[in-house]
């Protein structure tokens, strides 16, 4: 089945349900939320990286509400969180593979750890890359000889936006993976080194809200400030195409 997609603020946004997912092939699937969408205009390889991703979800109640705004649409919002659950399932039922990239020795010990017991069927794999702004060709080449050892079905890449997308972007052709996912926060939930807000939060939309009251030193820049500057884009497309449309 052909994948569902929806144009928003220049974006393919995926829509369809993950069973949809293409698995023919080699897949790079990212996440856009309104924090990365602002990034990504002031970081270009950064925003090559999510417009070249073969499967991009919206991950945000501000994406979600962009696409009600700009094009009438209703959107379903999918998170990092969403995807690796599903694709654990996914992994379980099949007797598949996963690799985890990012976060820290500790972290990685406790998602294989909780892997064992909730999906006892998943072989799992770890790599903690050095923690620096960039990485050496040395560093990049280790992180790949340990990837493509394990060979997985899954690549769950947990270096935080943008480093993740752009590293997966630039080593496509070179991971030998079937699927590569750029996931960030969602290695802290799964091992429990962050706690993601509870069920109400998320179903109603205020995810961003739960998770600014539990850490607004840290969260109040990207939900704040960049949910004025996101507003701002919004208003700029929907003024920009309404003129488009009254001077045909």
């Amino acid at each position: 089945m052909q994948n569902t997609t929806e144009k928003i603020l220049g974006y393919r946004i995926f829509t369809n349900d993950l069973s949809h997912l293409p698995t023919n092939q080699k897949v790079i699937v990212n996440t856009l939320n309104q924090y990365s969408y602002c990034i990504a205009e002031r970081d270009s390889r950064f925003k090559k990286a999510l417009l070249d991703s073969d499967v991009l979800l919206p991950d945000g109640i501000g994406v979600v509400l962009a696409a009600k705004f700009l094009n009438g649409k209703r959107v379903q919002k999918v998170a990092g969180a969403d995807l690796h659950r599903f694709l654990l399932q996914k992994l379980d039922s099949e007797k598949g593979k996963c690799f985890y990239l990012g976060a820290t020795d500790s972290t990685l010990d406790k998602i294989r750890n909780r892997i064992m017991k909730d999906y006892p069927n998943v072989e799992v794999a770890s790599y903690s890359p050095p923690f620096k702004p960039s990485f050496s060709r040395e560093d990049n080449e280790s992180m790949l000889r340990q990837v493509n050892a394990f060979q997985p079905d899954v690549l769950f890449i947990g270096m935080t936006a943008p480093k993740q997308e752009k590293w997966s972007a630039a080593h496509k052709e070179a991971i030998q993976a079937g699927m590569i996912c750029s996931v960030g926060a969602v290695f802290d939930f799964y091992a429990g080194t962050v706690k993601r807000p509870n069920k109400i939060w998320i179903d109603s939309g205020l995810e961003w809200l739960g998770r600014l009251v539990k850490e607004p030193k840290r969260m109040w820049k990207r939900y704040i400030y960049y949910g004025a500057v996101f507003l701002y884009y919004l208003v700029r497309e929907k003024w920009s195409t309404s003129a488009q449309q009254m001077s045909k």
